[in-house]
């Protein structure tokens, strides 16, 4: 999916003060438009049912619902709505948790404002934004619990299997494309047809599917 010319964002977090600066923040950005804000977990289900955002930006912790409960509810729903967590949390079991319940973005309270919104355009485009640390963390998490439950990356071709493994290196649909030297349509093919194939809904679970083949080879 290519970037949308407009990126709609829902904002959700219980704090008001930090609720208008983020409305000032990413309306800074000319790509950016916030089509609504919520103070807490029932809120923001109600937004994302109503506006369908593009983009749901979440604290986790707030009354009503928190962050992981929206992120369960809407995952239980079908609403896979591209979320980025806002959260001063440095627990990696948070980190694994909101992973799972579907969210595809994490931005730390104490991140510079440019990674912010790196993490809403990247999610926007269906990738992934989490800072490698984190994102290592989460994979081998990840895939020592879910090992056998995805279908394995044998029925793949060596092309897809390719793909596959820069996938879970992190790479975004661009940088495969030029490392593979293929266009990045060809890549978002290939991705169509390994996600059918393997069971994976996203990028995250064909990471974490993936991560043992690179590891194996090192």
């Amino acid at each position: 999916m290519g970037l949308v010319a407009r990126i709609n964002i829902a904002i959700a977090d219980d704090h008001a003060v930090l609720r208008e600066a983020l409305v000032a923040l990413l309306e800074s950005q000319p790509d950016f438009a916030v089509v609504g804000v919520a103070a807490n977990g029932q809120e923001a289900l109600h937004l994302v049912q109503e506006h369908r955002p593009h983009v749901l930006l979440l604290d986790l912790f707030m009354p009503q619902g928190d962050g992981f409960e929206v992120l369960g509810t809407l995952d239980r729903a079908g609403d896979r709505v591209a979320s980025v967590v806002l959260t001063g949390s440095e627990n990696q079991n948070d980190y694994v948790q909101i992973v799972r319940l579907g969210a595809r973005g994490l931005v730390l309270k104490g991140d510079d404002p440019a990674r912010l919104f790196a993490a809403i355009r990247a999610v926007a485009e269906g990738e992934l934004a989490f800072s490698e640390e984190v994102a290592r963390g989460v994979l081998h998490a990840m895939a020592s619990d879910t090992r056998g439950e995805l279908t394995s990356l044998d029925r793949l071709s060596e092309r897809e299997r390719q793909v596959s493994r820069l996938v879970a290196r992190g790479m975004k649909n661009r940088d495969v494309a030029s490392e593979l030297t293929i266009s990045e349509n060809t890549v978002k093919r290939h991705l169509q047809s390994i996600f059918s194939k393997t069971g994976s809904r996203d990028r995250l679970e064909l990471a974490v599917l993936a991560l043992p083949e690179i590891t194996r080879a090192g």
